[in-house]
């Protein structure tokens, strides 16, 4: 069974200071993978902000990592480090974009999913696309899926 974890935080657990824009918003909590389907060709990770206020963004989403066409020989990403191809966050950026949730709005406190996929083929992008154009392009492919939800609120 494909499994997401950390040595950082606790599933359901709080993210530390430390990988969030109150510590070092570029540098991702170490993870750890297991369980990944003998069958896989590669892996997607996915971490997203379901709780933003829809003031500050309609769908209420933020994607705060995007990685695709990781090596299904992977086990772990190191804390800051990343793998495979990195695509653009919800800052217009590529890499990493560490909690941050807005102090003045309701919820105070914001959930963090790290989805983990096990696909049956390669992605065929490029590095500079977004979360829904690399959804759009698994559909289909998944042979398995991990999660791994994390909280933060701002002091």
């Amino acid at each position: 069974m494909l499994t997401l974890t950390s040595p950082a935080f606790k599933h359901e657990g709080t993210i530390p200071q430390e990988y969030t824009c109150d510590g070092e918003r570029t540098k991702n909590p170490p993870l750890t993978i297991s369980g990944v389907p003998t069958n896989a060709v590669s892996l997607v990770l996915i971490c997203d902000d379901p709780d933003v206020p829809q003031q500050i963004k309609p769908d209420g989403v933020f994607d705060h990592w995007v990685l695709f066409n990781i090596p299904v020989t992977t086990r772990a990403l190191a804390e800051g480090e990343s793998a495979g191809v990195v695509g653009v966050n919800g800052r217009g950026e590529n890499g990493y974009s560490g909690p941050c949730p807005p102090p003045q709005f309701e919820p105070k406190e914001h959930r963090y999913f790290f989805r983990l996929y096990a696909l049956d083929f390669m992605l065929h992008l490029g590095s500079n696309v977004t979360k829904e154009e690399v959804l759009q392009a698994l559909s289909g492919h998944v042979i398995e899926q991990a999660e791994l939800m994390g909280r933060y609120a701002r002091r």
